[in-house]
């Protein structure tokens, strides 16, 4: 109704388009504009200046032969103080994006093995940008961001991604449940060790303080009996622990011993 009368009303964050007999006349902004069509003058058109978003899925092969999708995040607007080339020099802005998108990306992944693809996302992203932001400066458009915000490999290369990390794993779990068994039987040796050495210290000095008494005995008995030869005394003394012992295993419930028929003196003897 207000074209009828020759005025337009153009909205925030929006530019039109004024033409002349179908030449370009000017840009109008936000606001009310009067546009008398009785003397050629008309609307061609309105252009957007939010910042607008386009998703790119592309498939590309890694250096390693393998097969990935990308997916780039392109944020773009159009600029106002070139508000007419944006609007007539290109017929589809997304189309011109996703062909310099695919460009960038297919000359650039297969430079890269699988695993420098997932690591280098922004530097990807980077040059990406920076080869629309030059040639779309030209057609009046500024991008304003350029994200990869997925990398997928091929479904049977992610699977056997999958199987190596979990092996990996694994066998991160076996070294380590190793080292603790070894850690705890090393510690185990050690203690048994340090109590063998303990109990070998206690029955050495266990014998050599009966070895001491014994001597103190022997002396003290041949300087108490008159005649007594030292001889006499260990005699008397290894008899008496023969008949000590064979009193044990007679007590002992469990005895397995043999008695073999001999004579007193020879077990004398064989003591010594």
């Amino acid at each position: 109704m207000g074209q009828a009368f020759g005025c337009i009303q153009v909205d925030q964050s929006t530019v039109a388009i004024k033409e002349n007999f179908g030449k370009y006349d000017d840009v109008l902004g936000p606001g009310f504009h009067f546009m008398p069509w009785s003397f050629g003058s008309q609307l061609a058109g309105y252009l957007s200046l939010r910042v607008q978003q386009l998703d790119i899925t592309c498939e590309s092969k890694t250096k390693d032969n393998v097969f990935v999708t990308l997916v780039a995040s392109i944020q773009y607007r159009a600029l106002a103080d070139k508000a007419a080339d944006a609007f007539y020099k290109l017929s589809n802005t997304k189309e011109q994006i996703q062909a310099y998108v695919f460009d960038v990306i297919r000359a650039t992944v297969p430079t890269l093995e699988l695993d420098k693809v997932f690591e280098q996302k922004t530097e990807i992203a980077k040059t990406v940008g920076e080869r629309l932001e030059k040639v779309m400066s030209l057609y009046g458009y500024e991008i304003v961001q350029t994200l990869i915000v997925d990398v997928e490999p091929d479904d049977q290369v992610k699977s056997s991604m999958n199987e190596i990390n979990a092996a990996s794993r694994l066998r991160e779990a076996a070294f380590e449940r190793a080292e603790g068994e070894k850690i705890l039987q090393i510690k185990q040796a050690e203690g048994e060790a340090e109590s063998k050495y303990l109990a070998g210290l206690g029955i050495a000095r266990q014998r050599q303080a009966i070895v001491e008494r014994l001597k103190e005995s022997v002396i003290g008995f041949s300087t108490s009996v008159p005649g007594v030869s030292t001889k006499d005394v260990m005699d008397m003394i290894l008899i008496t622990q023969y008949f000590d012992t064979m009193k044990e295993i007679g007590v002992s419930s469990n005895s397995s011993a043999v008695f073999i028929p001999h004579e007193l003196e020879d077990v004398t003897s064989e003591q010594r």
